[in-house]
């Protein structure tokens, strides 16, 4: 072998070394701006210093991933166990399941959040699995999964407490307690800090968060006072107390960024006001409902 040969091969060594450190640089460089644009949607500006600074994906936005997987693969099993005459809407299947809120078996308390992994067709699922990975990856980045899984799961269950109160006759299916709670949290996000971001970027964000919402739930009302063509009338008003407990117990974790929880007097007044509605409700449920037991 000739040195011009030699000296080719080392040439090609040194380009494919470079290329091999200069992959991790781009790569990181891909992440820096990913950080950069999330924290300029979710925080205010003295914020995103620090956030930029301690910025990671460790942990990754594990939590919104799982729960959005397990409830695909739930309305997959139903639309595949119970075959259905179309997937666009699920019928026999999920109003026998075991996880479906149903007020004559409310005693069967995991219900009220197991509802959740349920849903009623194909649109229903896919909305809420879009609006949930839409806003929760975000969140989850910032905030974490325990802050981003209380206010979910608060959602979830407010909202089918809620319905239990409000609309005491109707079955209860779909995430949309959830997906609301942290819809409900970033529009008090994007309202408390609208001076301080970007103003046509805070105006589009409200004003994205009141057009899905009132699509959407003027949709849900549509389906449950207007089309007679289901065995079971299903409530809206889960979409409701969800949206109400992302407004407060969403609002107080999602604005306290880097700052102690337990010393914000919001943080106390909204778990004694989730702890209050919480036992008004199951009272309410066990003696006062008009639903059959």
């Amino acid at each position: 072998m000739g040195d011009n040969d030699i000296e080719e091969q080392d040439a090609l060594r040194d380009e494919g070394e470079g290329d091999n450190r200069a992959n991790p640089k781009r790569s990181r460089r891909r992440v820096e701006q990913i950080h950069s644009n999330v924290c300029k949607w979710m925080l205010p500006e003295e914020l995103r210093e620090k956030y930029l600074e301690r910025a990671n994906c460790c942990p990754p936005p594990i939590f919104i991933i799982l729960i959005s997987l397990v409830e695909l693969g739930v309305f997959i099993y139903y639309a595949v166990w119970k075959p259905q005459k179309q997937w666009i809407t699920l019928g026999t299947g999920i109003w026998e399941s075991p996880l479906t809120y149903k007020p004559e078996q409310r005693e069967e308390a995991w219900r009220f959040l197991s509802y959740m992994f349920v849903h009623a067709g194909v649109e229903h699922i896919l909305g809420n699995l879009v609006m949930q990975l839409l806003l929760g990856i975000p969140l989850e980045l910032v905030h974490k999964g325990f802050e981003v899984g209380m206010v979910y799961m608060s959602g979830v269950l407010a909202g089918s407490l809620a319905s239990s109160i409000f609309d005491p006759l109707s079955a209860l299916v779909g995430a949309s307690g959830g997906v609301y709670a942290l819809m409900g949290g970033y529009f008090m996000n994007a309202v408390v800090n609208f001076r301080e971001m970007i103003p046509l970027v805070g105006v589009f964000r409200i004003l994205v968060i009141v057009m899905i919402v009132g699509t959407d739930v003027g949709f849900a009302i549509y389906r449950r006072f207007i089309v007679h063509d289901t065995a079971m009338k299903v409530s809206f008003v889960a979409h409701i107390g969800g949206g109400v407990a992302g407004m407060t117990v969403g609002y107080v974790f999602f604005t306290n960024y880097n700052k102690a929880l337990l010393k914000d007097p919001r943080f106390w007044m909204c778990i004694v006001g989730y702890i209050v509605f919480f036992l008004f409700a199951v009272i309410f449920n066990i003696f006062l409902s008009p639903a059959p037991a």
